[in-house]
């Protein structure tokens, strides 16, 4: 695992954690694929997870996709210094999401339960996934740890937020 810097853990950095529509039901929304594991579990062991790390981890939810992306926008004004997002269904084809992850200064990691790649074929493909740092996919809640860790680290390195191209 990523260990930050003395002087990025001094000032606990504040990453957001979005979770896109449907995953409010995780733990009873198709187990054999997402598991049984609760949103609530999830946002529990992601604050945990970020707390090790000297920064605090705040997580949201919405189905709606215009609620996403205000939380998107105005990240940065709220001393967010990174954000995690697991779009959802929104992934495959919302390019609003995808001009709101383009548009801010943080960076954004794109983070999935399941292997999207691994799916049906509507699912292989992510809008956001350009526009993004990066993108982790297939490790279950372990997706969201180590999307924490990732922007984290790319919080810290003052690397720009999206991918270079």
């Amino acid at each position: 695992m990523y260990t930050l810097p003395a002087m990025a853990r001094s000032s606990a950095a504040l990453v957001l954690v979005l979770h896109g529509p449907n995953l409010n039901l995780l733990g009873t929304r198709e187990p054999a694929v997402y598991g049984r594991t609760t949103l609530a579990q999830i946002d529990g062991k992601i604050r945990r997870h970020a707390a090790r790390r000297g920064a605090k981890a705040v997580c949201r939810q919405s189905n709606h996709e215009g609620q996403l992306i205000d939380w998107i926008q105005g990240a940065a004004g709220e001393g967010f210094r990174a954000i995690v997002i697991n779009p959802g269904a929104l992934t495959h084809y919302s390019l609003a999401l995808r001009d709101a992850v383009s548009a801010v200064s943080v960076p954004v990691v794109e983070v999935h339960l399941s292997n999207i790649h691994g799916r049906e074929d509507f699912r292989r493909h992510s809008v956001i996934a350009a526009v993004a740092r990066g993108q982790i996919a297939g490790f279950g809640p372990a997706s969201y740890l180590l999307g924490v860790d990732a922007a984290l680290q790319s919080a810290a390195s003052g690397r720009p937020s999206r991918r270079p191209r």
